[in-house]
C-alpha cells in the first residue's frame, strides 16, 4: 500500500494562500490600532477619519487575500453607519432625553475589549516567564545600549500591515520592468527568507524586499513573512510604539 502524502503547511501558491486573521486579530484590533496611531481620545474618535483608514485597511486584506472575516466587514458596514448618523443635524443638548452619541456603543466595545486584551497579555506574560522558553532579542541589545535604550514590543498585524503599506507605496515610485520576472512560490520565498535571516541575527523588515522587483513580489514576500509567524519560526519587533521593525529568527533546539 502506497503512503499517504503528507500536506504542507502552506500551499505554494500565492493565488491558493490564505492568512486567517483569527489567527492574528480581529476588527477591534485594527480600530485600537488606529485610534493609538492617531492619538485620538477614544471617548471622542473622529469617526471620519478612522472609517477612511479601516477601509484603506480592508482593501490591503483584500489584495493580499487574506481571510477577510465576516465580522471585518460589519465593523465596516457599523463605523460607516455610524458616519451618516453623524452628519444628520444634532437635537439640542440642552433637551430632557438628548440623543444617545451615535459612537457611545463602539466606544463602550473598545473600552471593554482594551481591560480583556490587557487581561490576556497579562496572562501571556506571565506564561512566558514561567516557561523561559525564548529569550527576547533586545536583552542582549539593552546590555550594550545602557539605560537610554527602548525596549522593543512584539508587533502585531495591522503595524506590519502599516509599514508593508509605506513599501507598497515606495515600489510605485520606481519605473516599471518592461518584463516581469519568474513568480516565486510563498515556500521558495520563506526558503530565501530564511536563508537570509541564518545570515545575520536581526534583519530589518524593509530589507526583506530589496529583491522584490514586482508587486506580486513584495506581496508574495509579505505572505510568507506571515507564515513564518504563524508556523513561530521568526519574531517581529518594533522599537517603541512605531519605531523600527525588525524580524528576528527563533533559536531551534
Amino acid at each position: 500500500m502506497l503512503p499517504q502524502p503528507v500536506e504542507p503547511d502552506f500551499e505554494p501558491s500565492p493565488d491558493a494562500y490564505t492568512v486567517r486573521l483569527d489567527q492574528f486579530t480581529g476588527p477591534l484590533d485594527l480600530l485600537i490600532h488606529l485610534i493609538k496611531k492617531n492619538e485620538l481620545n477614544v471617548y471622542d474618535i473622529p469617526i471620519a477619519l478612522i472609517t477612511a483608514q479601516y477601509l484603506d485597511y480592508l482593501e490591503i486584506l483584500e489584495e493580499l487575500n487574506l481571510d477577510v472575516a465576516g465580522e471585518f466587514i460589519v465593523m465596516a458596514a457599523t463605523l460607516i453607519h455610524i458616519k451618516s448618523r453623524m452628519l444628520l443635524p444634532r437635537p439640542d443638548a440642552s433637551q430632557e432625553d438628548p440623543e444617545e452619541d451615535p459612537r457611545a456603543a463602539l466606544v463602550n466595545r473598545l473600552l471593554e475589549y482594551q481591560k480583556f486584551k490587557a487581561a490576556a497579555n497579562l496572562l501571556h506574560e506571565r506564561e512566558e516567564l514561567r516557561s523561559a522558553q525564548w529569550q527576547r532579542p533586545d536583552q542582549r541589545v539593552a546590555g550594550i545600549a545602557g539605560d537610554e535604550y527602548e525596549p522593543e514590543v512584539e508587533v502585531d498585524l495591522f503595524s506590519l500591515m502599516a509599514a508593508f503599506k509605506t513599501v507598497l507605496d515606495r515600489a510605485r515610485q520606481r519605473p516599471k520592468m518592461a518584463f516581469p520576472g519568474a513568480q516565486v512560490s510563498i515556500e521558495a520565498r520563506i526558503e530565501q527568507l530564511l536563508a537570509r535571516l541564518s545570515e545575520t541575527e536581526a534583519c530589518g523588515f524593509e530589507d526583506l524586499f530589496e529583491d522584490a522587483d514586482t508587486r506580486q513580489d513584495l506581496i508574495v514576500t509579505f505572505l510568507a513573512l506571515l507564515e513564518m509567524i504563524r508556523t513561530r519560526v521568526v519574531r517581529v519587533f518594533q522599537a517603541g510604539m512605531f519605531g523600527a521593525i525588525r524580524v528576528y529568527k527563533r533559536a531551534t533546539a
